[in-house]
């Protein structure tokens, strides 16, 4: 079944790890499928939230980013960030306020899979309960291709739908191997930027694009 022939798309950019670069494949894919965006919870504000990165980095006027969640201060894990503010996250809110739209849209998850929102529930479980489907952004650094599959054994067990895989930044020969071993599709890969702006990420997109009709 080709997972792209759903008339509207929910789709969650999950990375193997933080500082994947899953924000700026985010804003790449939003500028290709002229989609929303939407970071549920945020954890950290200076100097910009996802969010607001997100928004500046946009150029088409189909695109919405949709308010956050739980917009947190500490740059932290959400639930050490939640917790020194008297806060819980709850996976119902969260569930509750998936905005209502006419347009795909782009979940971006905080962290990796196993990134804790309260103390019984993952951003996994999150994942699940919106019934979104899963790109998984990968990064070239030692032990990424450890992370890279773990993170694929772990949508197997909560049988999640995956589109497959972007990687970001040079990956030589890892790429074809993450893709033969975890079964899951290669998307595209977004090669090391040494300026990101509007331009920059504009022509990211339109390279995006002819990668994603590959699943239309």
């Amino acid at each position: 079944m080709n997972l792209l022939k759903r008339k509207l798309l929910t789709l969650f950019i999950t990375g193997t790890g933080t500082d994947i670069g899953k924000t700026v494949v985010a804003a790449i894919l939003a500028e290709a499928l002229q989609a929303d965006y939407w970071k549920p919870v945020q954890a950290g504000t200076s100097p910009l939230t996802d969010s607001v990165w997100v928004r500046n980095m946009l150029t088409n006027k189909k695109s919405i980013v949709h308010p956050e969640t739980y917009l947190l201060k500490i740059p932290a894990s959400p639930h050490i960030a939640a917790e020194k503010e008297g806060i819980e996250i709850s996976l119902q809110k969260i569930t509750d306020q998936k905005p209502k739209t006419n347009n795909h849209l782009l979940i971006e998850g905080a962290g990796g899979l196993l990134a804790p929102l309260n103390k019984n529930e993952f951003s996994i479980d999150l994942i699940k309960r919106l019934e979104a489907i899963v790109i998984i952004v990968s990064k070239n650094y030692l032990g990424s291709i450890n992370h890279s599959l773990l993170t694929a054994n772990a949508l197997k067990q909560k049988k999640v739908k995956v589109m497959g895989w972007i990687f970001n930044e040079e990956y030589i020969d890892y790429e074809d191997e993450i893709v033969e071993w975890s079964g899951y599709p290669w998307i595209a890969s977004v090669r090391s930027l040494e300026v990101i702006d509007k331009p920059v990420i504009h022509a990211q997109a339109m390279k995006m694009r002819e990668h994603m009709k590959n699943f239309l």
